[in-house]
């Protein structure tokens, strides 16, 4: 049976325990899984769901509106060919439905009726959806900040928004302080999040031919997404099902970059750095609870990170509107360092790039606007 475990403070619990990190308040994850063939696929859901053999554990009634099954586009990025993974044709338009979906569906198979979430805004959309779905009552707890597009999605789903005051941190201060009394559902914690966001790994296996790409560029902030492909291409590459770890590119907005600058000084703790408003927004998260673990997940597939100016998303912003492609400026990160990866000889040619466009510019009018204003 999968449990969970502490690997930093060497503590394992029943995966069936109601919790969402160790008694040391270290993040929790779970054991590794043997991942699954192609003929285990259950192609009668055209969803996430179709990869449900992979889950640490059944789900008897999935609560499901629909997530996954995004569209995977080639592209010409100025001199490279990439494929682009749309994915804000999620319900609430963005990834983030992939790692609520599960992760709700696993809390209402335990029985919990409220829970609490720290978002910026796609995370407490995504998770106000799925637990309007489940009958569950959300809670979600957000900067002052945030785009009100995205805390416009989470009150239509019924969710009671509280608005925090000062940085992302802070808010997550505000959920931790609150957690004492309600569960915390955080999509930063919990791992039955990342057993969602890993949907996307089998995902892109499928749609190319049953093979792992070279390079995913993948815009970072807590780095749910660089985790779920770290653990679904571990469990493909267990499975016998390819024959090694597509490199892990990690796009970071200059103005909050922590992760790429610990990652360029070699380091395993958080380097001190500088920090500004971007217009990134999704990735702004100056410490990430798992740094250690995407430190690793980089690093052990060969991976690398990089820092992109206010100027270049902006660029990247406006260069996927001209190819049709309506991007928050959070994914146009992951589009402008093509150019950067390309130019350091990380991006070989002849590749197979992917680029993960996380969320739609619909989920950010007010930066959307700002660039396009006259």
């Amino acid at each position: 049976m999968p449990e969970y475990i502490d690997p930093r403070n060497g503590l394992n619990y029943s995966i069936n325990e109601l919790r969402w990190c160790s008694e040391k308040k270290a993040p929790l994850m779970i054991t590794p899984l043997p991942g699954i063939t192609r003929d285990e696929i259950d192609s009668r859901h055209r969803s996430l769901w179709r990869y449900q053999a992979a889950l640490p554990v059944a789900i008897k009634h999935p609560v499901s509106l629909g997530e996954g099954c995004t569209p995977l586009i080639g592209k010409r990025w100025n001199n490279t060919d990439v494929l682009f993974k749309l994915e804000w044709f999620n319900p609430t338009s963005s990834f983030k439905d992939r790692g609520a979906a599960v992760m709700v569906s696993f809390l209402a198979q335990l029985g919990v009726k409220e829970l609490i979430e720290d978002s910026s805004g796609n995370g407490g959309a995504a998770i106000a959806a799925s637990c309007a779905a489940a009958g569950i009552k959300a809670r979600i707890l957000a900067p002052e900040s945030t785009s009100p597009a995205k805390l416009l999605q989470s009150r239509a789903f019924g969710a009671e928004v509280q608005l925090v005051p000062g940085s992302r941190q802070d808010t997550e201060n505000e959920a931790l302080r609150q957690s004492e009394s309600t569960f915390y559902a955080s999509h930063n914690w919990h791992p039955f999040f990342l057993q969602g966001t890993k949907s996307l790994a089998y995902e892109l296996w499928e749609d190319l031919g049953f093979k792992a790409p070279d390079n995913i560029i993948i815009p970072t902030g807590a780095g749910s997404n660089v985790l779920g492909c770290d653990i679904g291409f571990s469990e493909l590459l267990a499975a016998g099902q390819i024959k090694k770890l597509p490199k892990l590119l990690i796009a970071q907005p200059s103005n909050c970059a922590p992760i790429d600058a610990t990652f360029q000084a070699g380091a395993t703790e958080l380097v001190s750095t500088k920090y500004a408003a971007t217009i990134a927004e999704g990735t702004a998260i100056r410490s990430p609870v798992r740094l250690k673990e995407l430190l690793d997940a980089i690093r052990h597939s060969g991976g690398n990170t990089v820092a992109i100016t206010e100027e270049q998303i902006t660029q990247a912003v406006i260069k996927l509107t001209s190819m049709g492609l309506y991007a928050e400026p959070t994914s146009a990160t992951a589009a402008a360092a093509i150019d950067e990866f390309m130019r350091r000889g990380v991006i070989k040619p002849g590749e197979t790039t992917v680029v993960i466009l996380t969320g739609s510019g619909l989920k950010a009018s007010g930066g959307m606007s700002d660039i396009f204003a006259g």
